[in-house]
């Protein structure tokens, strides 16, 4: 019976939430988002950027799953408490249809053509607005310098050269000193997703379980238990054992750096990440700012999507998280130390001629959590605990394609586009 009542008690209160916009009205601005989800980032925002929209706005983040679960029950009611959505280009992808077209929300040229083509999501409108870009790129206190391999340069260094550094560093100092935000809350999903693996097998899923795949987490292995302190597994953000000394050499998302640029700027030196035999692999972060059909203020939620894009509002959006505008505007000379460290090597990285860019998945919608438990899972039982990499890759690789079957999810770069659901070779 308890369980009984607990459901209905659920169920009331989803409707209620869809039920929201009528005895709210227009008044209650909700902006759904995946972005930001730090409390400090968070709270930047509401107190930083917002009130200059002149309305109250309720910035909620959210994990991809509420995020994606919310949005498709308001869709599939057909109204909802949602005004405007901030997401990334996979999570947006996954509704094209529920999503307002936004062509002349803002200026032409405001936003460069090739990242406006992303929001048209294969149609022919706009269908998300592109918000802000960020990426993952590699920093290392200048105490790590000293034990660089002879003829190496930060700005190309390899895979190769990278792990004879951290072998290095560990023999000189007595202990691992390169570490990775595998911990619950990092991001070393987006390590395996987005650069290691695509950077030894050219691809983001078609070469899962290929045999460069399955050397490549061999040597990855070998690697972590030489060169990276255990601790590893414990860390959300690599600024604070960086700051703490703990860690001379990390990789991690660039506003997850910031605190440690903004606080010692002439201690560190950040640079691109490593390139492998296919590339250097790197996963540049688009997010979109969207408005769903069901908007409960549809004429608010375009005026907020304008003011999102404005150069000041971009500005102010830099300094509440340390992603970087998408529009083209000139940092003031109060920026953070870190946003002038971070820009110049982002557009480095970007650049470089053997620069390979992995989209983040696209069109698995809700599943975003199982799709990177599959590699997270793949991490935990090679180079943790020491399986076999060829049986976990085959077993993984079914688990994966369970996934890109079920949400009939085709390739994306830089995997070559497919009919139908994307395949594990």
């Amino acid at each position: 019976m308890a369980a009984r009542r607990r459901g209905f008690v659920s169920g009331v209160a989803l409707l209620a939430a869809l039920a929201a916009p009528s005895m709210a009205g227009a008044q209650n601005l909700l902006f759904w988002s995946t972005q930001a989800t730090p409390v400090e980032e968070s709270q930047a925002i509401r107190d930083n950027v917002l009130p200059g929209f002149g309305k109250p706005v309720t910035y909620s983040a959210q994990e991809a799953g509420p995020f994606i679960t919310r949005i498709q029950a308001e869709l599939q009611a057909g109204s909802g408490a949602i005004t405007v959505l901030g997401g990334l280009h996979g999570e947006l992808a996954s509704i094209p249809d529920g999503l307002v077209n936004l062509d002349g929300v803002v200026p032409a040229g405001a936003v460069a053509e090739s990242y406006m083509g992303f929001g048209k999501l294969g149609t022919a409108e706009q269908k998300y607005i592109p918000w802000m870009q960020a990426t993952y790129v590699m920093i290392a206190s200048k105490q790590a310098l000293q034990y660089l391999p002879k003829g190496t340069d930060l700005q190309k260094i390899t895979y190769e050269q990278f792990y004879a550094w951290g072998k290095a560093m560990a023999q000189a100092s007595g202990g691992p000193k390169i570490g990775f935000p595998a911990g619950p809350k990092g991001l070393s999903h987006r390590f395996f997703q987005g650069y290691l693996l695509p950077s030894f097998t050219g691809a983001a899923v078609v070469k899962f379980k290929s045999p460069e795949a399955e050397k490549m987490w061999s040597d990855f292995r070998d690697f972590w238990h030489e060169a990276v302190t255990p601790a590893s597994t414990s860390y959300a953000f690599m600024q604070e054992p960086l700051l703490n000394g703990e860690v001379w050499v990390a990789w991690d998302h660039v506003a997850r750096l910031k605190d440690a640029l903004n606080q010692k700027p002439d201690d560190f030196v950040v640079f691109p990440v490593p390139a492998g035999p296919k590339g250097r692999a790197n996963m540049p972060v688009i997010t979109g700012i969207a408005v769903p059909k069901t908007s409960n203020a549809p004429e608010d939620a375009k005026a907020l999507v304008a003011y999102m894009l404005k150069p000041e509002t971009e500005i102010a959006m830099v300094k509440a998280t340390g992603f970087f505008p998408v529009v083209d505007v000139k940092l003031p000379d109060d920026m953070p130390a870190s946003a002038k460290i971070l820009g110049p090597v982002v557009a480095a990285q970007n650049a470089a001629t053997d620069s390979l860019p992995v989209l983040l998945p696209i069109g698995i919608g809700d599943a975003g959590g199982r799709y990177n438990k599959v590699f997270s899972d793949t991490f935990q039982r090679i180079v943790l605990g020491g399986q076999p990499a060829r049986e976990v890759l085959d077993q993984q690789a079914q688990s994966l394609q369970a996934i890109l079957d079920e949400k009939k999810a085709p390739c994306w770069a830089p995997d070559p586009k497919s009919e139908g659901a994307c395949k594990v070779e």
